[in-house]
Formats: C-alpha cells, sequence, structure tokens
C-alpha cells in the first residue's frame, strides 16, 4: 500500500470555508521595570533606605541632623578631619524627609527612563554613583571653605564635634543631576535612531529641567538668607553633579544605534576617566585639613 506523509500547508476545511491559517504568536510585554532596571534599582534603594529610617524612629518629615548623620549624612568635618570618606557615596540614599524622597524619586525615575536605553544600565549605575560622589565632593570642599577657614575654626572652637561645626549634606539630587547633564550630551548624538525633530524636543526639556532647577535653588538660597530662615538647597552638589555627568558623557556614544563592543570600550574609559577625576579632587580635599 505504501504510506503516506502530508505536505505542511494549511488546513483544509469544508467548502465553502475558506482556509485557516495559525495565528502569529502573541509576544509578551516586557514588564516596565525589566526595561530599565538600574532606574528602578536605584528609586527602591533610596525608598527603603528612607523606611528603615522611619521605622527606626526619624521623623518622616523634618528630621534632626543627628538623625541625618547617624544614617550616613555627608558632612565637611566628618569626612576631611574624621576620614568618613564613606558619607560621600552614602548621603545620595538619604533624605531629609517624605517630600525630600519624592521629589529627588520622580526625578530619578523619569531622567533614567529616557537614559537607561542610551547608556545602558551599568552606565545609570555608573554616573549615579559617580557624579553623585562629585556633587558631594564639592558640596564638601564648599562648607569647608566657606566656614570661616574651615581647619582653622576647628581648632578655634577647641576641637568642637565636626558633625556640629557644618551642616549635613544628604539627597540623591546630585546624582539626578549627573543624569540630566550626561543626557544633555546623549541626546545630540546621531547615531539615535529617533526623529530630529522628537530629539531636539527630549534634549530641549532636559535642558529646561536643569536649568529651571539650579535657577529655583538658588533663588530659595537667597530667599532664606534674605529672611534668615528656610530650606537651604545644596547647590554646590547639583553644580558638581551636572558639571560632572557632562564630563562623563563627552567621551561616550549612546548604546542605541551603536556597535555593542564600541559601546561598551567607550563607557569603560568614561568610567575610568571620572574615576581618576574623583581620586584626584579627593586626594585634595584631603590635603586641606592641617
Amino acid at each position: 500500500m505504501g504510506s503516506y506523509s502530508p505536505t505542511p500547508g494549511p488546513e483544509v476545511l469544508p467548502p465553502g470555508t475558506g482556509t485557516f491559517s495559525p495565528p502569529p504568536p502573541v509576544r509578551r510585554r516586557r514588564p516596565s521595570w525589566a526595561a530599565a532596571p538600574a532606574t528602578y534599582f536605584l528609586v527602591a534603594i533610596n525608598c527603603v533606605v528612607y523606611i528603615a529610617m522611619v521605622l527606626r524612629g526619624v521623623s518622616p518629615v523634618n528630621p534632626t541632623t543627628d538623625q541625618l548623620m547617624r544614617w550616613g549624612a555627608d558632612n565637611a568635618g566628618s569626612v576631611l578631619i574624621d576620614g568618613e570618606w564613606v558619607r560621600i557615596v552614602t548621603a545620595m540614599f538619604v533624605h531629609g524627609g517624605f517630600l525630600h524622597l519624592a521629589t529627588n524619586m520622580w526625578c530619578l525615575w523619569n531622567l533614567g527612563l529616557l537614559a537607561e536605553p542610551l547608556m545602558g544600565s551599568a552606565g545609570v549605575l555608573a554616573v549615579y554613583i559617580l557624579t553623585g560622589a562629585a556633587g558631594n565632593l564639592l558640596s564638601t570642599f564648599k562648607s569647608w571653605a566657606s566656614f570661616n577657614g574651615g581647619w582653622l575654626s576647628y581648632h578655634a572652637a577647641g576641637g568642637m564635634d565636626p558633625a556640629v561645626m557644618f551642616p549635613a549634606g544628604v539627597g540623591a539630587s546630585g546624582a539626578v543631576f549627573g543624569i540630566a547633564g550626561a543626557l544633555i550630551v546623549l541626546l545630540k548624538s546621531d547615531r539615535l535612531p529617533v526623529p530630529p525633530l522628537e530629539l531636539k524636543r527630549l534634549r530641549k526639556s532636559v535642558i529646561y529641567f536643569a536649568a529651571l532647577n539650579l535657577i529655583l535653588g538658588l533663588s530659595i538660597n537667597f530667599g532664606s538668607s534674605y529672611l534668615g530662615s528656610g530650606l537651604n538647597i545644596d547647590n554646590f552638589a547639583h553644580l558638581g553633579g551636572f558639571s560632572s555627568g557632562l564630563l562623563f558623557a563627552a567621551p561616550m556614544i549612546p548604546r542605541l544605534g551603536s556597535p555593542r563592543p564600541l559601546f561598551q570600550t567607550r563607557l569603560r574609559i568614561a568610567v575610568g576617566m571620572m574615576v581618576g577625576v574623583l581620586v584626584l579632587f579627593a586626594f585634595y580635599l584631603s590635603k586641606l585639613p592641617g
């Protein structure tokens, strides 16, 4: 009798009903966090630190300087006199109340979702840590230099606790400004598979964000100094983060539209360059006391 092997093809249905072709497979949508894991990871860490602070008795709205210092706030005296350099990093995950956290995380989330396709997850983590550290180092330098001579005042005060002499600095805003600075450079690339008008619009919105927030911070500090009370915005942390973000992105190319090996090489160059700048600046700061 022989054998019969059906030929692959459309399924034959009764006359008049035509043929049936299986529907194309449905592509499962990736969760939003999977498209930008580093951004969600950074937001989560900041929120977890805040919740842990509140659960341990820290005021959720207006924590004291002592409470912030116990959780890793930046302080010129603690860093330069006591050698607690880890505060340069820990301070960018500590916030002075719910409103401070909410505003910083909203900005981080929006800028991070835009930045991560351009610089990858490793790039977002690197720019957050490195530009946040640069902002805190510049803030530390400004705090030391503006406090009546820093080291001389410390000796004149009879060896007073450095944490009392200098203000505490906290928050992710320096790192947020760093991401904004990097975006301004990367969105200028002609490699991106995005219409030029859309790129121009995105870049303008990031520039406006940075400019308006810098002006707002300067205005708030001017008003506070005029009234003798009020909020104190760490504008030097913002300036340090923003300028280092521009520097970080200078040797980079966006991940989208670029060969993977070339992007990874440029990212390593950017990280190495920023680490070198931070080490040199920290070495200079370490020589200020005495």
